[in-house]
């Protein structure tokens, strides 16, 4: 085995060994198994949710973003990043045209904050603020990044629309010591 496929094989151990990423997934398998009984509420910590985000996110997206976090706050949570959409872009086989190539290339620190309500087993995340390397995105040009770097990764993706919670979740609650997952009575 090579120095590199070895540094990369004891990263990923060190990942899948945090003892935070286990509580997290086993809370996440508890609920999708439909152990959770009525009425229980599943508390997933800021720790839990952050050591669950560096290993799942290079899951989902392979190229283009590394040392994802998240900080909560009551109903809010922003998210941060360091993201190279172009190379997100091409990681999911998206076309580019050449001169939106070049304004999107390179890595850069990105920041998302979200609203979130829910209730009655639906929840509507609203996106309320984007900012990339310290310009922020909103109007026009967050509604042009949302349309054609978001959705075309994520075409399933409810931004500012309700949608079904399932598991029998009745509601998520977000506040600074981490996230309430309420299951249905």
């Amino acid at each position: 085995m090579g120095r590199i496929q070895f540094l990369l094989l004891a990263t990923a151990a060190v990942f899948a060994a945090d003892p935070a990423y286990e509580r997290a997934q086993s809370k996440f398998d508890h609920i999708d198994s439909g152990a959770a009984k009525p009425g229980e509420v599943v508390l997933f910590t800021a720790q839990e949710i952050n050591a669950w985000a560096r290993v799942k996110v290079p899951e989902e997206v392979p190229e283009g973003i590394r040392n994802p976090r998240v900080e909560l706050g009551t109903d809010t949570a922003d998210a941060y990043a360091l993201v190279d959409f172009l190379k997100m872009r091409q990681g999911r086989g998206k076309p580019t045209n050449f001169l939106i190539a070049k304004m999107i290339e390179g890595e850069r620190p990105l920041k998302v904050s979200i609203r979130l309500q829910s209730g009655g087993g639906r929840a509507t995340v609203y996106l309320t603020r984007v900012e990339i390397s310290g310009v922020v995105a909103e109007g026009g040009v967050l509604d042009f990044l949302v349309k054609n770097f978001f959705l075309p990764l994520y075409p399933d993706a409810k931004i500012d629309e309700p949608f079904e919670l399932g598991d029998n979740v009745d509601r998520i609650d977000i506040r600074p010591d981490g996230v309430r997952v309420t299951i249905k009575r």
